[in-house]
C-alpha cells in the first residue's frame, strides 16, 4: 500500500491543472494506492475546475479530499471530488456568486455567450454540490449562494452541509510519498 499526498497551494487555472494531473498521474505510475489532496485555494477558473473534478473522480485508486485552512469558490468542486472529505478544525469553505471579468469592447453575441456560460457553469456547481452533499443534515441553499448571498461555512457547519466527512487535523504520514502544486 502506497500512500501519495498531493499538496494543492494555487489558484485554478491551465498551469495548475495540468500540475495536478501530472502529480497524481505520476503517482499512479509509482503504484499509489491511495491519494490524499490537500487543498488551500482561493478558487479560479470554472473550466479548470470541472476537469480537475472529473480528472479526479475518474481515478482508479480512493481520492481523500482535505482542506488545510480555506477552500473557496470553484475549489468547492474540487473538494468535492473527494470519496472522503475531511477539514481541519479552523478551516472555512466561502461559496458565492460566479463572475467574469471582461477586456476591452463586447458585442452582443458575445454577451449572450457569456451569460450562456456563466448560467450552465452555474447550473455544473450546483448538480455537483447537490450529488456530493445528498443526504446531508443541513443542506446549503447553494443556489442562493452561486446569485446573490455568499456564504462562509466553517468546519463543523460543513459537517452538517455534507461538505465533510469529519473534522480532523489530518495528521502527517512520514512515510508517504509528497507532491506539490503550487504557484
Amino acid at each position: 500500500m502506497s500512500l501519495h499526498v498531493v499538496h494543492f497551494t494555487a489558484p485554478i487555472n491551465s498551469h495548475t491543472c495540468g500540475q495536478l494531473i501530472d502529480s497524481c498521474s505520476k503517482a499512479l505510475q509509482q503504484g499509489a494506492s491511495r491519494i490524499v489532496l490537500k487543498i488551500a485555494t482561493m478558487g479560479g477558473e470554472c473550466s479548470y475546475g470541472f476537469s480537475l473534478y472529473n480528472f479526479l473522480i475518474s481515478l482508479p485508486v480512493p481520492v481523500h479530499t482535505h482542506n488545510l485552512g480555506t477552500v473557496e469558490s470553484m475549489g468547492n468542486i474540487i473538494f468535492l471530488a473527494g470519496q472522503r472529505r475531511t477539514a481541519c478544525a479552523y478551516s472555512k469553505f466561502l461559496f458565492h456568486p460566479f463572475h467574469w471579468t471582461l477586456n476591452g469592447s463586447v458585442d452582443h453575441a458575445r454577451m449572450a455567450e457569456y451569460a450562456m456560460s456563466l448560467d450552465y457553469d452555474m447550473h455544473l456547481y450546483r448538480r455537483i454540490v447537490e450529488e456530493r452533499t445528498e443526504g446531508a443534515r443541513e443542506p446549503l441553499d447553494i443556489v442562493a449562494c452561486l446569485t446573490a448571498s455568499p456564504r462562509i461555512v466553517d468546519a463543523e457547519q460543513a459537517l452538517g452541509a455534507g461538505l465533510i466527512d469529519e473534522v480532523d487535523c489530518l495528521t502527517a504520514q512520514a512515510d508517504a510519498v509528497q507532491w506539490v502544486v503550487h504557484s
